[in-house]
C-alpha cells in the first residue's frame, strides 16, 4: 500500500507554501516508496491513460526526462513543448493556451522564466499544474533535495544545510523554505549584493520556528558552514543572466565549495553530503568552464565520495511521479 493522501487529488504545486509540511513530508515519503518500487521491477498502471503537457521555455536535462520517464512509468504519456511547437504568450495569450491545452490535458509542468506564467495556467487550465522551474521558484528540485538528504540521514529534523552562492536565485528561494517546512537548519551563505529578500527570510524564519529550526543568512561562508551536514551550490549565473557572467565570477570566486570549505564544518569524513541540483561547473571538460577551470565547487569536491548528486539527479523523476500520482491516480488503484 503507497503512502497516498487524498487532500493532494487533483492539486497543483506552483511553490512550496501550497502545501502543508506534512503533504509535503509525504510527497517524499512516496517518492521513496515508488523508487522501491521501480528497483523492484514494477511498472505499473497508476497513471494509465494519464497525459502530460510538458511546456518548456528554457531547456532541461534532469527536468525534461524525469517529467517524461515519471508518466510512462505508470502507464501515460508525455507530450513535449517548447515555444516553437504553440503560441504561448505570443501569438496567443497564456490564458487562451491553458484553456485549450486543460482540454487535452489531464495535468501539466512547466518550465520557464514568470512566475506569473505558471500561474495563469492553473488557474484557467482547468487540471494540475506544477512548478518544473520559474525565476521565483523550483519547488519539484527540493522535494527531491530533501529525499536524498533523507536517504542519506534517515531523517531530516534536526538537520543543518548550508547554501553557498548566490543566495537570492530561485533554488535558494524554495531551499530556505523547504528546509524550514521540513525542520532542517538552513543557512544561506552569499555575498552582501546577492541577499535573499527579507520578506522571504522573514516567512522562512516563522515556517523554521514552529518546526524547531532556523533560517540564517552569512556573508562569510566559513562561519555559515559550521556544523552543516549538506553542502548545497548552484552555479553562478543563472539562465537569462548572462551578461553578468565576469562580475558573478569576480564576486563568487570566495564562495567555491572546496576542501577548505569542507572542512570548515566540522564533519568532513563524517555525517556530510554534497549536493547539487546540476548542471555543475566543476572541472574543464564542461564547456561553460574551460577558460576558467572550476567555478562553484571543485572536481574534488564533486567526485567525492561523499557527493550525492547523481542520486539527488535521479531522485527528480521519483519526486515528480509522486506529484504526478498524488493529483491524478485513482485512489482505488492505491
Amino acid at each position: 500500500m503507497l503512502t497516498w493522501n487524498p487532500q493532494l487529488h487533483n492539486r497543483s504545486l506552483l511553490r512550496l507554501g501550497d502545501f502543508t509540511d506534512e503533504e509535503m513530508l509525504q510527497l517524499v515519503k512516496l517518492a521513496e516508496e515508488l523508487k522501491a518500487r521501480r528497483r523492484a521491477g514494477v511498472r505499473g498502471d497508476l497513471l494509465y491513460r494519464r497525459h502530460i503537457a510538458l511546456i518548456f521555455e528554457k531547456s532541461s536535462t534532469r527536468t525534461r526526462n524525469s517529467a517524461s520517464i515519471a508518466v510512462r512509468d505508470e502507464g501515460g504519456d508525455a507530450e513535449f513543448l517548447t515555444k516553437n511547437d504553440i503560441h504561448l504568450g505570443g501569438k496567443e495569450s497564456v490564458k487562451d493556451t491553458a484553456r485549450v491545452l486543460g482540454r487535452m490535458f489531464d495535468g501539466i509542468l512547466f518550465r520557464g522564466f514568470a512566475q506569473s506564467t505558471v500561474e495563469q495556467l492553473a488557474r484557467w487550465s482547468g487540471v494540475p499544474v506544477w512548478n518544473g522551474l520559474t525565476d521565483e521558484c523550483h519547488p519539484t528540485q527540493i522535494l527531491a533535495d530533501l529525499m536524498t538528504m533523507q536517504e542519506n540521514f534517515g531523517e531530516l529534523k534536526g538537520l543543518k544545510l548550508a547554501y553557498i552562492g548566490d543566495g537570492r536565485n530561485n533554488v535558494a528561494n524554495s531551499l530556505m523554505l523547504g528546509c524550514a517546512k521540513a525542520g532542517v537548519h538552513y543557512a544561506n551563505c552569499t555575498p552582501a549584493s546577492l541577499m535573499p529578500d527579507e520578506g522571504l527570510v522573514a516567512t522562512a524564519r516563522a515556517v523554521a520556528a514552529k518546526n524547531g529550526s532556523t533560517v540564517n543568512v552569512y556573508n562569510d561562508p566559513l562561519e555559515g558552514v559550521k556544523g552543516a551536514n549538506v553542502l548545497y551550490t548552484d552555479v553562478w549565473v543563472s539562465m537569462g543572466e548572462e551578461d553578468k557572467k565576469a562580475e558573478r565570477l569576480a564576486l563568487l570566486r570566495p564562495y567555491q565549495v572546496n576542501e577548505r570549505l569542507v572542512d570548515a564544518t566540522g564533519n568532513a569524513g563524517g555525517k556530510l553530503i554534497f549536493l547539487h541540483c546540476l548542471p555543475a561547473f566543476h572541472d574543464d571538460q564542461t564547456l561553460a568552464s574551460a577558460e576558467t577551470g572550476a567555478l562553484e565547487v571543485t572536481d574534488e569536491v564533486f567526485e567525492a565520495p561523499f557527493s550525492k548528486v547523481f542520486d539527488e539527479a535521479e531522485n527528480r523523476m521519483h519526486t515528480i511521479k509522486a506529484l504526478y500520482v498524488s493529483s491524478l491516480a485513482d485512489c482505488a488503484a492505491l
